[in-house]
């Protein structure tokens, strides 16, 4: 494989993990530990 391949595949691959990786933080199992600033301040 080309370097310019190589370095087009490892681009393009960083934002989809980086996608999934956020969407498992929102939406997975730690997201039972994330905290809601505007529920903790209701009146």
């Amino acid at each position: 494989m080309e370097t310019a391949t190589s370095v087009a595949i490892s681009i393009s691959c960083s934002p989809v993990s980086f996608t999934g990786h956020a969407s498992y933080t929102a939406f997975g199992q730690p997201s039972k530990e994330l905290r809601d600033p505007f529920e903790e301040h209701e009146d």
